[in-house]
């Protein structure tokens, strides 16, 4: 698996559980020894050259780890600034410049414990900031953040990307990715399957069109027979509580949903929708063919 990182650009990896995301967030974070093949940060191997490569980079992982909850935001960040050599000196300037860019001016006082996911997860990114890092890896950061949160911590992302550190992001949000990201790595296997903008990306899926239904105990009979129907290139089924979600990609030039809604006759349904591919799409398209 090859690929290279421009300075300044939000570079997202994206890949089913299990496709290597972390293993290779953690490589070039030199938390893993590669086992073959060599991996370069800012020009520094991360094997051979360790130090220099953990005095360029910063590291925000998903979760509710790696913050003392019993103190405040301002008192994390005084303790990671001591950590991180962050100097004395500056380190009144940088902590206010963080929490302003983050959006927790005014919330510094109070203790983590209250905080919601999605102050932490801005809380994680301030901490990964301080040393002012030439390159930033953001591990899922919004897993578990409630909608509302995630559009805060994407804006905050954004305004990071603006000014002009590198940013390697792993998600399994889809939007977040079409939404940040200059380009994007698709990785199954441990292998790239795809990699380009993510207009390129939906490429991928050109000449489909997407049909969507929402059911409640649809049998894996009926599941089999909309994937044999004529035209249909892939059937994958979520379940959501009670509730599953059918999505149908077929050729764009055979309108399969008649045939979809037949083969569903007796079934309770909710919502029936057909549309244009989105990133998401390209992404299943992409990984099924892996």
């Amino acid at each position: 698996m090859t690929f290279t990182v421009g300075r300044g650009e939000l570079f997202g990896l994206l890949g089913p559980n299990g496709a290597g995301k972390t293993t290779t967030i953690k490589l070039l974070n030199t938390l893993l020894i590669p086992t073959s093949g060599t991996a370069r940060i800012c020009g520094h191997d991360v094997e051979k050259d360790t130090r220099e490569v953990r005095r360029r980079i910063g590291y925000v992982f998903g979760g509710d780890r790696g913050l003392y909850d019993r103190l405040s935001a301002l008192d994390n960040l005084r303790y990671f600034a001591e950590l991180y050599g962050v100097a004395p000196r500056d380190q009144k300037r940088r902590i206010g410049d963080l929490l302003e860019l983050v959006g927790l001016t005014g919330r510094e006082g109070e203790r983590v414990e209250g905080y919601s996911r999605g102050m932490r997860q801005r809380l994680h990114i301030a901490r990964g900031l301080l040393h002012s890092p030439d390159v930033l890896f953001l591990d899922e950061p919004s897993i578990g953040v409630d909608p509302v949160a995630a559009r805060e911590l994407r804006r905050t992302v954004a305004d990071l990307a603006s000014t002009g550190t590198t940013v390697l992001l792993t998600t399994h949000y889809m939007a977040e990715a079409d939404e940040l990201c200059d380009r994007i790595a698709v990785i199954a296997d441990g292998q790239i399957q795809a990699l380009g903008t993510p207009a390129e990306l939906r490429h991928r899926a050109d000449g489909r069109r997407v049909v969507e239904v929402e059911a409640y105990g649809v049998p894996d009979s009926a599941v089999d027979a909309l994937r044999g129907l004529p035209g249909v290139r892939e059937t994958a089924v979520e379940a959501r509580g009670a509730l599953q979600l059918l999505t149908v990609h077929s050729d764009a030039h055979v309108d399969v949903q008649g045939d979809v809604l037949r083969e569903l006759a007796g079934i309770r349904l909710g919502r029936v929708d057909s549309r244009e591919p989105t990133l998401e799409d390209a992404y299943v398209a992409i990984v099924s063919a892996a």
